[in-house]
């Protein structure tokens, strides 16, 4: 697995409650839910598919294995899992290009958490290839650990993702902030202990215990991520 963490982190700068954030990427730190969707539209109709906009709702988030199986299955197009994972891969990496739009907040945030050292992952269910051509746009030393949905045993909604990213940061699960878009990546979070922050970008989430939902990462800072593990 790729990852730049240091020695073992138990704590926050200032020896808060806060020992760790997690972020995800796509619709969350990057404005690139929307780039997927039109991916997989763009390489069905070249297999001669149509996608029904509703589906939209239920690829969003999930692993690759997941949201293309789900595809192949509704449209019954003759193509293999793997081989559509290569098309859907490229495809996104050639709409990306060499810059990313993104999510209003995003860069406030990510020099905030830098400022103030707090030890902080990116944790996605993208593929490797995919997170490291994103990290050019993101900024690689905002982040002291990186965790791709194709280098873990079972990936989002399982636990697996920011279990790994919170043993790799020293931190224990419940101490640490995980901002998520998707009801997906908000179960993964759940699931591995800790207090979660929803930023909705194409399907609504509900407020639930241990879950905060807010408009947008313009809502998140540092105090308000602490406040989350205080009231904890």
């Amino acid at each position: 697995m790729t990852s730049t963490v240091p020695a073992p982190l138990t704590r926050t700068a200032d020896g808060s409650a806060l020992q760790a954030v997690l972020l995800d990427m796509d619709g969350t730190l990057v404005d690139t839910e929307g780039f997927w969707w039109d991916v997989e539209v763009e390489v069905f109709a070249g297999l001669g598919h149509t996608l029904d906009d509703s589906w939209r709702h239920v690829v969003v988030g999930g692993p690759m294995t997941r949201s293309a199986g789900f595809l192949i299955e509704a449209t019954g197009a003759d193509i293999a899992l793997p081989e559509l994972t290569v098309l859907l891969n490229q495809g996104f990496e050639d709409r990306i290009g060499h810059s990313l739009p993104l999510m209003p907040g995003a860069t406030r945030l990510l020099a905030e958490l830098s400022a103030q050292r707090i030890p902080t992952a990116l944790v996605s269910a993208s593929h490797r290839r995919i997170i490291d051509r994103v990290l050019d746009s993101l900024g690689h030393r905002h982040f002291a650990l990186t965790v791709a949905g194709d280098e873990v045993p079972r990936t989002k909604p399982h636990p697996d993702p920011y279990l790994f990213a919170a043993a790799g940061l020293g931190a224990e699960p419940a101490r640490c902030a995980v901002v998520e878009d998707t009801a997906t990546g908000v179960a993964a979070a759940e699931a591995a202990g800790c207090q979660v922050v929803a930023v909705p970008s194409v399907a609504p989430i509900p407020p639930a215990p241990g879950r905060t939902v807010v408009g947008s990462l313009e809502d998140v800072d540092l105090t308000f991520l602490r406040s989350l593990i205080a009231l904890r």
